[in-house]
């Protein structure tokens, strides 16, 4: 695995990803990066003691961070303790809409609005490090989903409105736990840096309208479409658990 390509995407901007001073704190971060990422299959209980020993610490700063991601919403109570969430297609429903509504908003603005561009050099940074992948796909591997979420981020970023960013990252994490078992396959990875390409390039180009419409098929230009997609990857979610 190449560590580089799968460093995982800084959303250092969001309040709940920001360094904590506290022990309980850093162990909450670092246990909250590890379940966003899939570290922790679907039936695997998060154990207090397992972890004190994982990370070094007493029980006291765990059994905090287990409070705090249970009030998040990213870990749940059942038998044996406490396991990461899976959301149900119903609330995957309204995370996808969410995402999809934020994705093109960031394109939909500037096509609005002409005083509204694009960061020229944003968007040639995010380009190169496509090209490159292009010129060198990368394996298939579910961690890929931090690289799709990085691209449509800083997208997203260039367009100028930060409070747009960071609402999609929150919302791209929520559901990475899904997304990520859509790239097990080398095609899917390929075809993904073949349109991330396509989209940026219309967007720099200035050509609004028609990367509008790219993007719109890339996230997903029907519900039925997404949810199809959400349910093949949560049943992929059970088959491979133990892949990651």
């Amino acid at each position: 695995m190449d560590a580089e390509l799968y460093t995982r995407l800084d959303t250092t901007s969001a309040p709940e990803a920001r360094p904590a001073s506290s022990l309980g704190g850093t162990v909450y971060a670092t246990l909250r990066n590890a379940v966003l990422n899939g570290e922790f299959g679907p039936r695997e209980a998060l154990a207090e003691l397992r972890l004190a020993a994982r990370f070094g610490v007493s029980r006291t700063p765990v059994r905090e961070a287990l409070a705090r991601l249970h009030a998040d919403g990213l870990i749940e109570r059942g038998d044996g303790g406490f396991f990461a969430t899976v959301p149900n297609l119903g609330r995957l429903k309204d995370l996808y809409e969410l995402r999809v509504t934020l994705e093109l908003r960031g394109v939909a603005r500037a096509i609005e609005d002409p005083s509204v561009h694009h960061d020229p050099a944003l968007l040639s940074a995010e380009l190169e490090r496509w090209y490159a992948m292009r010129a060198a796909p990368p394996a298939p591997d579910p961690r890929f989903v931090v690289q799709d979420e990085r691209f449509h981020a800083e997208l997203s970023r260039a367009s100028g409105n930060p409070a747009l960013t960071e609402a999609l990252v929150a919302v791209s994490e929520r559901i990475r736990r899904v997304r990520m078992y859509d790239f097990l396959t080398r095609d899917r990875v390929e075809t993904t840096i073949t349109e991330h390409i396509e989209i940026m390039e219309l967007v720099r180009a200035g050509r609004l309208d028609e990367g509008y419409r790219a993007l719109h098929a890339h996230v997903g230009d029907s519900m039925a479409v997404v949810m199809e997609r959400a349910q093949r990857a949560m049943t992929q979610m059970a088959l491979h658990a133990d892949r990651l």
